[in-house]
């Protein structure tokens, strides 16, 4: 995202745009590499309250929601974009907030990848993540990427 700090992420994250709803998706690649036509689109407030529920020391992965939104709405998959989008806004609304905090820190992208997009960046989500115990390690040489060790281990099973 850009120009973060003139924006109102609070605003953004009510927000609904016709949501939540299924799409059915014609293309025949996207039909492939998801497994299925039925796209599930969730309004921000809900990626938000998934997050929300992590207790401190626990783990979810866009990943991990995106398959749960779409089981608990009989859809084949959720839409990758807006989810991705979605989460960013609601880390932001929360960095925007005077308390009422989104702990949007333990959301991971794939294979428990912290993200740049969050507020702070990379050095926030670290700092944040090895104060509830987590070990952060780097990959790479010339384009690193952080990933929390083990998150596995650590993964919140949503209900």
């Amino acid at each position: 995202m850009a120009n973060e700090e003139s924006k109102d992420f609070n605003a953004m994250l009510h927000k609904d745009n016709g949501m939540p709803k299924i799409q059915i998706v014609r293309d025949a690649a996207t039909i492939a590499k998801y497994g299925g036509e039925k796209m599930f689109l969730a309004p921000p407030l809900t990626y938000d309250a998934i997050m929300r529920q992590v207790p401190h020391g626990k783990l979810l992965t866009v990943g991990i929601i995106r398959s749960y939104l779409a089981q608990k709405n009989n859809a084949d998959f959720t839409d990758p974009i807006t989810a991705g989008i979605f989460v960013s806004l609601a880390a932001w609304a929360s960095h925007q907030r005077q308390g009422d905090e989104t702990p949007y820190w333990r959301i991971l992208k794939a294979q428990g990848e912290l993200n740049p997009k969050y507020p702070g960046g990379i050095e926030a989500q670290k700092e944040k993540l090895q104060a509830e115990g987590h070990t952060i390690i780097q990959k790479g040489r010339k384009n690193i990427r952080y990933y929390v060790q083990d998150y596995q281990a650590a993964l919140f099973a949503l209900q």
